[in-house]
């Protein structure tokens, strides 16, 4: 052999000796043989030749390929994604399995996974809801007469006039008060000129008629200042003045022109609402009722006054659920020292009711709510996660109650677990989809039976 031969085939020999390790290594195709025979070249170089079966690692088995780029697209052999790429293989001892699923470590650190212990303790029950600020109804007064008139002059005129108590409204020509006091200037005569000389039953009876006619203006609404007035002057007037029995606004009146307007009895003239109170008209859910009660104190904001707080207490609740919306009315009564809060403002209503003690509770955001069920993600070991239903309870202070499925000392993930959760529900998918493959593969290669001949 030539020289220059025989230093040709020594370098190939170098090289190959170089390269083939070195690709094994690499393993591109991520074949199951070269990454058994890799771990075993490894395991000599660290220890020694592997003598015996205590040494022998078994090789891991492939269960399913996978694209790397859709995690939905699988096969169970080697071959292309319709990316392209070549398919990366899932090995068995990767799967979730009856302890949990287990994560690898740069996920967790990738986004962020962060968790948090079960704890046992209390939990402040806090309701907020929104509500609009009515009339105390109350505090609403009919200004009306127990005779026929009519009104001559009107003083107060339009809806929302502030007035007080004790205030002119309107004065109103009767034919029946005219008779009525004209009927009482008599007795009063009457009664007068019996004291100066007359029987003593004649007196009773004058002073028994007068109390009468003086009860009969009392009736209609005359106040023991005007009938004093009547008595002290003896001249009867024309018309009766009429005056505010509260302080607050005309919450309504009768029609827009009132001069001159004819009154029957019981007829209303203003609606007058006293502000000194005002209610909250607020809406409280169906679950939340069973931490509401009659009296219970209420915190009041409104826009209108940022930072000042009006305290009040529940003093209605609707014996009855709206259907649509499955809600409770109820009304709140604040103190509007001030008259600064007014009727049609939006409110905003904090109930508080005494804290759930003793309760196993984990944050909000621990759990997932799907609509027909509530899930945690609970840490079981390092990497290993499993998704639990719980059942839930009362809600405040940031936390929720956990009534079955957890227990004080567990760990939840509180962030990042919907990722957690989808990963579960894609390799459970996938475990299916496996499944029903070698149930239709073991139909198919199953011989068919051959029928027995019927004699």
């Amino acid at each position: 052999m030539k020289k220059s031969t025989l230093i040709f085939v020594l370098i190939v020999v170098f090289a190959a000796g170089i390269a083939v390790p070195a690709f094994l290594l690499w393993n591109p195709a991520n074949w199951g043989w070269a990454a058994n025979l890799t771990e075993r070249i490894q395991g000599q170089g660290e220890g020694g030749s592997p003598t015996g079966a205590e040494t022998a690692k078994p090789e891991r088995k492939v269960k399913y390929w996978r694209a790397p780029m859709d995690p939905n697209f699988i096969s169970d052999k080697p071959g292309k994604s319709p990316m392209g790429m070549d398919l990366v293989p899932v090995y068995e001892d990767q799967q979730s399995t009856a302890s949990g699923i287990r994560v690898d470590p740069s996920f967790l650190q990738n986004f962020s996974v962060r968790t948090a212990v079960v704890e046992k303790g209390t939990i402040p029950i806090e309701i907020r809801t929104v509500g609009v600020l009515i009339y105390n109804e109350k505090n609403i007064f009919d200004i009306n007469t127990k005779f026929e008139g009519w009104i001559e002059k009107a003083y107060v005129n339009y809806v929302g006039e502030p007035v007080k108590k004790g205030q002119l409204l309107f004065e109103i020509y009767s034919p029946q008060l005219v008779t009525t006091q004209q009927e009482f200037l008599s007795s009063v005569g009457y009664v007068r000129k019996l004291e100066s000389g007359g029987t003593p039953d004649a007196l009773k009876r004058a002073r028994a008629l007068l109390e009468a006619s003086r009860e009969r203006l009392h009736y209609w609404d005359i106040t023991d200042d005007q009938i004093e007035e009547l008595q002290r002057n003896g001249k009867l007037t024309r018309t009766l003045k009429i005056y505010s029995p509260v302080s607050g606004v005309v919450y309504a009146k009768m029609e827009k022109a009132l001069e001159g307007m004819k009154l029957t009895p019981g007829m209303t003239m203003f609606k007058i609402a006293d502000l000194s109170t005002v209610w909250a008209n607020i809406e409280i859910y169906e679950y939340q009722l069973q931490y509401v009660r009659l009296g219970q104190r209420a915190s009041i904001t409104v826009d209108a006054f940022p930072g000042r707080r009006w305290i009040g207490k529940i003093i209605y609740l609707d014996p009855t659920i709206n259907k649509k919306t499955r809600t409770l009315k109820a009304y709140v009564e604040i103190p509007n020292e001030g008259r600064k809060l007014r009727p049609e403002m939006y409110a905003n209503v904090e109930l508080r009711t005494p804290a759930v003690s003793g309760a196993v509770k984990v944050p909000e955001e621990a759990v997932i709510h799907t609509g027909e069920r509530n899930l945690v993600i609970l840490q079981k070991a390092k990497g290993v996660f499993e998704p639990r239903d719980v059942s839930l309870g009362a809600e405040g202070g940031g936390y929720l109650e956990v009534r079955h499925g957890l227990q004080a000392g567990d760990t939840v993930v509180t962030s990042s677990q919907f990722l957690i959760a989808s990963e579960s529900n894609l390799r459970e998918a996938v475990n299916k989809m496996l499944s029903d493959r070698k149930k239709s593969d073991e139909t198919k290669s199953a011989p068919a039976t051959t029928p027995e001949p019927q004699h």
